[in-house]
């Protein structure tokens, strides 16, 4: 196929915007990441049994979570921005004030019901006290959540990215922290970890609403349209599908935490001590899967563009330049983990250096997810009941491989397992969008990443085999990076990427 010189400069323009979406995507990402402080002072101050009756509580937490937003923080940034466009300010204030009354009533009902149900049923069943009580306590925390995700979904529905990095980054991250060292000082260790987050999170959702709110000014000089009838209703029967397809999803991605915290005490050697280093592994390995963060939400309006304008050749591209950008890190960032894992675990304290070939594992089921969330965007632009169908099949599979895998081998089990469902939603997405587009894998495109990645990989795995103890890991490590800087500077970049890095520095005028 012959490619004109305006069809190359559109392409580079594409990749810049990209790579533009993608950095700005990224400085989110990194706020995000500090969370994992709390997780760290967790770790230090109070023990991994502490920590990992925590993680367990926020995991059941963050499932009863998807039925306090109901699927309003996705589907009001699809409401607010077909207002937008027609310029009627007045109804996207009225989506805004509908969508956060629903949310904060559902959360705060559910908050009330659950903790009260909680602490007094868990007992009766039988329950461990102290997991019954951080439950019970961290369900608290629904109404500062729920308000958090739908305020951040408003303002995304205004095309203001921003505001994620002020409410989730920067201020859950360190109200939680700071909430969490003050509890301990005046001596509440069981249930500190629990009221921090409660703090954290509270804070957290006014941030995000009086940002958004900032957004939803009256427009002076037009006119006040008559409130549309039936907007609660119309709301939710919108939001209802993407509720239960974000249940499912999140379902998939707790369901090995919770599984080993139902079986703890009842499977030989796992405790909630144990549960706790496994926890601190997800901590760690999740950062693979948030990678995907950095793209989908720029990859999205893109190829949705370009799938509906027939431009199937440019939507590959697409997809080739961010999978490749994906996979230069993903790839490495594996290798990491696996060859030092123990070390990056003893981040948390020495006992935790144990969880290290845990965390190498589920890094893998991690970077599986954060790449099929690629494939997952495609389908959203035309069959999204897919997407739903590939995350029952993959909760379905997980939680049968679960329940083989954690009675005989527990943690192992329960990292080995998460990699099946990414696994099956991978081949699935694969399939199906080959069958629902006239679409060509861009294999090409990601030729380059392995082949820096595989070459790096020989030289460290010997001096990992020759050096044990912690020396081996951390020298591995450093010499798997050094070779993988040195294969990509052999193999040098792709022409594309170099165009866009030189058009991307030459729009932004040297800066990102």
């Amino acid at each position: 196929m012959i490619v004109t010189e305006s069809q190359g400069r559109t392409e580079v323009a594409t990749g810049a915007a990209l790579a533009r979406g993608a950095f700005f995507n990224a400085v989110a990402f990194l706020a995000s990441s500090l969370r994992g402080i709390f997780i760290l002072l967790v770790a230090r101050l109070l023990g991994s049994a502490i920590l990992g009756t925590f993680v367990l509580a926020w995991a059941i937490t963050d499932l009863v979570s998807k039925f306090a937003t109901l699927g309003l923080d996705i589907s009001t940034m699809a409401f607010v921005a077909r207002t937008e466009a027609k310029g009627d300010r007045s109804a996207s204030r009225r989506i805004m004030n509908a969508s956060l009354m629903i949310a904060l009533g559902a959360s705060v009902l559910l908050a009330g019901l659950g903790f009260w149900c909680t602490w007094t049923l868990g007992p009766r069943l039988g329950r461990d006290p102290e997991l019954v009580r951080a439950t019970a306590v961290t369900l608290l925390a629904l109404p500062g959540i729920a308000l958090y995700r739908v305020a951040n979904g408003l303002s995304r529905g205004m095309t203001v990215m921003h505001h994620d990095i002020y409410s989730r980054g920067l201020t859950e991250s360190l109200a939680t922290a700071a909430a969490l060292v003050v509890a301990v000082a005046f001596g509440l260790r069981q249930l500190a970890p629990e009221i921090a987050a409660i703090a954290g999170t509270l804070a957290s959702g006014c941030v995000a609403v009086a940002c958004a709110r900032r957004l939803y000014v009256p427009v002076p000089g037009t006119a006040t349209k008559r409130p549309a009838r039936g907007l609660v209703r119309t709301l939710l029967r919108a939001s209802a599908p993407i509720a239960l397809y974000d249940l499912i999803n999140i379902g998939v991605m707790q369901i090995d935490v919770i599984m080993l915290g139902l079986y703890v005490g009842h499977v030989r050697g796992l405790s909630l001590e144990t549960l706790g280093i496994y926890a601190a592994g997800v901590e760690v390995a999740t950062g693979l899967r948030k990678i995907s963060q950095i793209v989908s939400p720029i990859f999205a309006p893109v190829v949705a563009r370009q799938i509906a304008a027939g431009e199937m050749r440019q939507a590959e591209e697409s997809y080739g330049y961010l999978a490749r950008w994906m996979l230069a890190v993903l790839l490495p960032s594996m290798a990491v983990i696996a060859l030092s894992g123990g070390v990056i675990m003893t981040v948390f304290g020495e006992a935790f250096r144990r969880g290290g070939p845990w965390t190498a594992i589920v890094g893998v089921a991690c970077a599986l997810n954060a790449f099929a969330l690629l494939g997952e965007t495609i389908l959203m632009v035309e069959r999204p009941g897919l997407n739903l169908l590939n995350s029952g099949i993959a909760l379905g599979a997980v939680v049968g491989v679960q329940l083989l895998l954690i009675p005989a081998f527990g943690p192992l089990g329960a990292a080995l397992g998460m990699i099946v469902p990414y696994a099956i939603q991978n081949v699935l997405r694969g399939v199906e969008i080959s069958w629902l587009f006239p679409w060509s894998w861009p294999w090409r495109a990601l030729v380059k990443p392995w082949a820096a990645a595989l070459a790096a990989l020989p030289l460290a795995l010997l001096v990992r085999l020759s050096a044990a103890g912690t020396p081996g890991e951390i020298i591995s490590a450093l010499v798997y990076l050094a070779g993988y800087v040195v294969a990509w500077r052999l193999i040098g970049l792709d022409p594309n990427d170099r165009a866009v890095v030189a058009h991307f520095w030459s729009r932004s005028g040297g800066r990102p």
